[in-house]
Parts: structure tokens; sequence; C-alpha cells
């Protein structure tokens, strides 16, 4: 396997310094930017909308993989993709027409994930795994940060991983919650392609060296 990819969450930067934040992400190791989107509804807990994310999109200057934590997150997909963001990932839990909503994803030019809270099993992706270029495994519980990681989540990625080989897929495992450098290299081990780091990254003293401490333990 290649490299695993590094993405920091947003949602844990200094908001009273945003743009020095992004600009320390541009500058690192790091592949991509993660921003969480929450309603309030879906989570108990309310991020930033689309202005903050029109202004991160303005200075970023790697992938931009938007995380929806909402309700009803069809209404808003054409949106995201004028925002400038890479990659959409909708929860499972949130679509009643997960097909239809992943093709509305793809037909914005954007890749589309899909992301699973931690009681929701990966079988469940089983038949519809080909169309997903991402699945999102939440490690937390989703809606605040700083949790500290599920064990469960090795199960987790081992069968997502057993399930994508298994029908031919390409598809990208993403672990999102608790990653630190206690976990990193066992995660990626059982099979995970991009790690999604907050609070670990943005509340080091060094977040570059941070950065690239994780970059260097799962290559």
């Amino acid at each position: 396997m290649s490299d695993t990819l590094i993405a920091p969450s947003i949602l844990a930067a200094d908001f009273a310094n945003l743009q020095r934040d992004i600009e320390m992400v541009n500058n690192s190791e790091a592949d991509w930017f993660h921003i969480d989107i929450m309603d309030g509804v879906f989570v108990p807990n309310i991020s930033f909308g689309m202005p903050v994310l029109q202004a991160i999109a303005k200075h970023a200057k790697k992938t931009i993989d938007v995380h929806l934590m909402i309700v009803d997150p069809d209404r808003y997909i054409t949106t995201f993709a004028k925002l400038g963001a890479n990659i959409l990932t909708v929860h499972y839990e949130a679509c009643t027409h997960l097909h239809r909503t992943l093709q509305a994803i793809k037909a914005e030019g954007m890749k589309a994930g899909v992301a699973l809270n931690p009681h929701t099993p990966v079988y469940l992706l089983e038949d519809i795994i080909q169309d997903v270029d991402l699945v999102c495994l939440m490690s937390v519980n989703p809606g605040f940060g700083g949790q500290s990681f599920i064990e469960n989540t090795y199960a987790k990625v081992i069968a997502l991983r057993k399930l994508i080989s298994g029908k031919g897929a390409s598809t990208l495992i993403e672990i999102d919650g608790g990653v630190t450098h206690k976990n990193a290299k066992q995660l990626k081990e059982a099979g995970a392609n991009v790690l999604v780091a907050g609070s670990y990254v943005f509340g080091a003293q060094d977040p570059i060296e941070t950065i690239a401490g994780l970059k260097k333990m799962t290559q």
C-alpha cells in the first residue's frame, strides 16, 4: 500500500487565526484539509457553514475533504461543489436514498464519500461499495472533537478492507476521530488509507512536526 494520507481536521484549528492555520497545513506534509460541517440536528453540535468554507477554500492549496454531519445533505450538494469541495462525504444514517445521493455528488464533479457512525456495521455498504470513492469510519461518536478512540475501529477497518477487495473496488478507507501517534501505524496496517487528525495536530506544540511524525510512521 502507498503512504497514508494525513488530513488535519480544521474543526480543531484556532478560529481567531484561521488563515495562519490554513497556511500551516499548506506548508506541512499533510495531504488534505478535512472540514466538518455540522447542523446541530444530526449531531449535537454546530460547526461552521458556507462562508467559512469559502474562506478556507480561497487559501487552501490541497484537496478539500468535506464531511457533512447534517440531515438531508442532498439540498446542499451543488452548493458545496461551488464552494470548492473536492470530496463530499455524507452519513449513511442521514441518507434514505444513498445511491441517488452518491450519483448527485459525482454529477457535480466531486468524489463521493460515505461516513459510518461507530454503531453502523460495514456490511451495510455491500451493495454500493463500487459507487463509493471513500468510506469514513467514525472512530469516535460524531459531533465533538477531542474524544478518545474507539478500539473496535480496527476490526471495522479489517472488515471493510475485505469487503472492498472482495468487490474489486478502489474505495479509500478514512478514519476520523481520536487519531494519534498511538494508533496511526496500527490503523495503516489494518488497511486505512486516510487519517483525520484534529486536536492531536492543532493542539501540538509544533503542528508541522506532528504532521511529519504521523506521515513518517505510516509510510
